[in-house]
C-alpha cells in the first residue's frame, strides 16, 4: 500500500489547483461563507469527483487536498489513472472544463453568516462563469446554527498544469508565510512579481510609474476588490479631509456592503478607462491625473455619501443626478458599465417544483370523508317506529274493561344517489413542453382534493349553489346536517338582538350547547363544527377580572362536552331564510356551529360508484381529457342525531 504521502496532491504534485471556495462573498441567496468556515479541514484529503456524481464508482476522477487560505479554502487536484480520469484530465488541460465546485454538509449558519461546514467532495463542473458565487440549496433548514448540506460554486477558473512542467501559482493576495502550519508548500516557490502579466487579469503591461500594488482582478460580483492601492488605510492620499473634518476612510466605515460594493465598482470603472486612454494617470485619485474623465476625491466622497440612502450603483447616479451637482462633468456623462447588463442576470427560479395552490385550509375535509359510515349501496332507506307518544305506552289493565291495542307510527326516508364529477382537459403539445414537474399528476392532485371538498362540504351544510343552478348537489341527494329535518337535526336559535356583541353571542352559545345536548340521541360523544371567528371569541372569553375562562381550546372542549372542536372554513357566514310560525315573520339565520357524530351519517355508493378517473385523447383537438367522478348519496341516518346552532335576526323588510 502507498505512503499516503507519496500520492497527496500538492505543490509540484498535481494535475491543477484552484479555490474550492471563497470567503466573505455574498451569494445570490443572502448568504455569507465566513472565514475558517473549513480550516479544521486544512490539509485534508477528498475525493475528486465529475459533477457531483454518487451514483456510480467511475464519476471518481482522483482526488484533492484541501488547503484554508484567509480567502478561502484552495485545492491541489490530482487525477487517477482511471479511463474516466485521464479523459477529465485532458478535459480540464485543453481548457474545456474550467469550473470547480464543493459538495458540503453539516454547514452551520448564524444569521446570515455560514460559520462552520464539512467539505465532503470537490467536483468538476460544467457551470459558466457566473458574476456571483452562489449556493444552490440543498434540504436546507434555516435558523440560528441550522445544519444543511449545500453546494457550493465558488465559479473562478482552475489552473492547469503538468508535473513536468509545475510551476507552483499561488493565488494572489495570499503570501506562502499566510498558508496555515501544516499546509503542503514549495519551498523553492518563486516570489510573485506584482508587475509581471501574469498578476495582471487583462494580460497588459503596467504602466510606468504606476503604483506598486496592481488591484486583484474582479470578484465573483463583478467588482474588483479593495487592495492597497485602493485602500484608504494604506494610501495616505485618501487620509486626508477637504476641511470637512470627515475623512474618506471615515465615510468608508461607515457603509454597508452593498455601499462598499458601489464604490468599488466606480473605482474599478475609473481603472477601466485608465487602459483605453494612456494618456490618464493609473491611479484615479492621484492629482497627477491630466484628463478630463478624471474622478476627484470630491467627487468619490460626494458619491459615497450619495451612496449610503442606496442599494446600488444605478440608484446612487442616476437617480440622484440632479443632486449631485458636485460630481466631475465626465462622471455625470459616463458611460454606465454594461448596457443591459440585466441580460446577464439569472433566471428565475421557482421556490418549490411544482405551483402552489391558493386554497381554503383543508384539514377537516379528511376528517369528514373519513368518519361518516360507507355502505356499498347507493340507495339509502331509513325506517323507523315512533314509539315515544301515549299510545304506544303500556297500559294498566282493569277486570271487565276491553284492552287497548298499541298503535304507533312507522316513518320511512329514501335517499337516492346524485353523480358528481370534476373534468379537466390539457393540450397535449403543453404535456410534453412542461418538463419541470409531472404536470398530469399536478392536476390530478387537485381534481380529487376539490371533489373531496365539494362532497364534504354538503354533507356538512350543502354545497350554497342556487336550486336553479345545473351544477346544483341537490339537498334530496345529499343531505345537508345543518337544513335537514327536524327529526334527524335539532334546531337551536340565539337571538342575535338580544345577545348583540362577541362576548354575549359566545357565551350564549357555550350555554346552549352544554343545555341542547339534554336532546341529543346520537351516537357516543359528537364533534362541534364551527367557524374560526366563533372558536375564537369563545377563547377570548373573561371573567370579571379580566381573566380567561377557557386558557386552551382542550378546556373549552371539555366544557362544551364535545370530543374535538373543528373550524371550517366553508361555515364562515352562512345564512338562510326562515319563516317562524309564532309570527310569520321573515328571519336571517346564521350558522354558528353543528355538533354532529358523523358516524350515524351513511354515505352509499354502489359498486362502481366510487370515485374514478377518467382519461381520453381528443385526437380531433390533440387534447387530453380528465374526467374524476363518483355516484353517491348522503343523509343521517339516526333521529336526533345533530345539533345546529344560529343566531337570528328578523329579515330586513321581513
Amino acid at each position: 500500500m502507498p505512503d499516503i504521502d507519496h500520492v497527496r496532491p500538492g505543490p509540484g504534485h498535481s494535475d491543477f489547483q484552484g479555490w474550492a471556495s471563497k470567503n466573505n462573498l455574498l451569494c445570490t441567496d443572502g448568504r455569507v461563507i465566513r472565514e475558517n468556515a473549513f480550516a479544521h479541514q486544512n490539509g485534508a484529503v477528498v475525493p475528486l469527483v465529475w459533477n457531483h456524481r454518487h451514483d456510480t464508482p467511475s464519476a471518481i476522477i482522483g482526488k484533492a487536498t484541501l488547503v484554508n487560505k484567509p480567502d478561502g479554502v484552495y485545492c491541489y487536484g490530482l487525477f487517477n489513472n482511471t479511463k474516466f480520469g485521464n479523459m477529465c484530465k485532458e478535459l480540464v488541460s485543453h481548457g474545456d472544463v474550467t469550473s470547480l465546485s464543493i459538495l458540503a454538509n453539516q454547514l452551520k449558519q448564524k444569521g446570515h453568516d455560514v460559520m462552520h461546514g464539512m467539505i465532503r467532495e470537490v467536483s468538476l463542473v460544467l457551470a459558466g462563469a457566473n458574476p456571483q458565487a452562489f449556493i444552490e440549496d440543498m434540504d436546507l433548514a434555516h435558523g440560528e446554527d441550522a445544519e444543511y448540506e449545500a453546494r457550493i460554486y465558488p465559479q473562478e477558473p482552475i489552473i492547469c498544469h503538468g508535473d513536468d512542467d509545475f510551476e507552483e501559482q499561488e493565488p494572489e493576495n495570499t503570501p506562502a508565510e499566510e498558508n496555515p502550519e501544516g499546509n503542503p508548500t514549495n519551498e523553492n516557490e518563486p516570489e510573485s512579481n506584482p508587475t509581471s502579466t501574469e498578476e495582471n487579469p487583462e494580460g497588459n503591461p503596467t504602466n510606468e510609474g504606476e503604483p506598486e500594488s496592481d488591484p486583484t482582478p474582479a470578484n465573483q460580483n463583478g467588482e474588483e476588490n479593495p487592495t492597497e492601492s485602493n485602500n484608504p488605510t494604506t494610501n495616505p492620499e485618501l487620509q486626508h479631509a477637504d476641511g470637512s473634518g470627515e475623512t474618506i476612510q471615515d465615510v468608508i466605515d461607515s457603509m454597508n456592503e452593498k455601499q462598499k460594493n458601489v464604490m468599488y465598482y466606480l473605482v474599478a470603472t475609473a481603472r477601466e478607462e485608465n487602459k483605453e486612454d494612456p494618456t490618464m494617470a493609473h491611479n484615479a485619485f492621484e492629482s497627477g491625473a491630466n484628463t478630463t474623465a478624471q474622478l476627484t476625491r470630491e467627487d468619490f466622497a460626494l458619491l459615497a455619501k450619495e451612496a449610503k440612502a442606496c442599494s446600488s450603483l444605478k440608484e446612487a447616479v442616476l437617480a440622484h443626478m440632479d443632486d449631485m451637482e458636485g460630481l466631475s462633468d465626465a462622471l455625470m456623462h459616463a458611460d454606465y458599465g454594461i448596457t443591459n447588463i440585466e441580460y446577464l442576470f439569472p433566471d428565475d427560479r421557482n421556490v418549490t417544483r411544482q405551483p402552489q395552490f391558493i386554497q381554503r385550509d383543508m384539514t377537516w375535509v379528511s376528517g369528514v370523508m373519513s368518519g361518516v359510515h360507507h355502505v356499498p349501496f347507493s340507495r339509502i332507506k331509513s325506517v323507523f317506529a315512533d314509539i315515544t307518544a301515549d299510545e304506544a305506552r303500556a297500559k294498566g289493565y282493569l277486570k271487565g274493561k276491553l284492552k287497548k291495542e298499541e298503535v304507533f307510527t312507522l316513518l320511512k326516508r329514501s335517499t337516492t344517489p346524485q353523480t358528481i364529477y370534476k373534468k379537466q382537459k390539457l393540450d397535449r403539445d403543453d404535456i410534453i413542453d412542461i418538463v419541470d414537474f409531472d404536470v398530469v399528476a399536478w392536476l390530478k392532485s387537485e381534481m380529487r382534493m376539490m371533489l373531496n371538498e365539494e362532497i364534504a362540504r354538503a354533507i356538512l351544510v350543502s354545497d350554497g349553489r342556487s336550486t336553479a343552478s345545473d351544477d346544483k348537489i341537490k339537498e334530496d341527494n345529499i343531505r345537508p346536517i345543518w337544513t335537514d329535518a327536524d327529526l334527524y337535526t335539532i334546531k337551536v336559535g340565539i337571538d342575535s338582538v338580544t345577545y348583540n356583541d362577541d362576548d354575549k353571542l359566545a357565551k350564549e352559545f357555550i350555554r346552549q350547547c352544554i343545555k341542547s345536548r339534554k336532546d341529543y340521541k346520537g351516537s357516543g360523544n359528537p364533534a362541534l363544527y364551527t367557524t374560526e371567528e366563533m372558536l375564537t371569541n369563545m377563547l377570548l372569553l373573561e371573567d370579571g377580572i379580566g381573566h380567561r375562562l377557557y386558557k386552551t381550546e382542550e378546556e373549552l372542549r371539555t366544557a362544551l362536552r364535545v370530543s374535538k372542536i373543528v373550524t371550517v372554513p366553508v361555515m364562515e357566514g352562512l345564512t338562510r331564510e326562515v319563516t317562524h310560525e309564532a309570527d310569520s315573520k321573515a328571519y336571517i339565520h346564521s350558522l354558528m356551529g353543528i355538533i354532529v357524530n358523523l358516524t350515524d351519517y351513511t354515505v352509499g355508493a354502489d359498486k362502481g360508484g366510487a370515485v374514478s378517473m377518467f382519461d381520453d385523447f381528443d385526437i380531433d383537438y390533440n387534447q387530453q381529457k380528465y374526467l374524476m367522478e363518483t355516484r353517491c348519496s348522503g343523509a343521517l341516518t339516526k333521529p336526533y342525531s345533530a345539533i345546529t346552532i344560529e343566531s337570528y335576526a328578523v329579515k330586513a323588510g321581513g
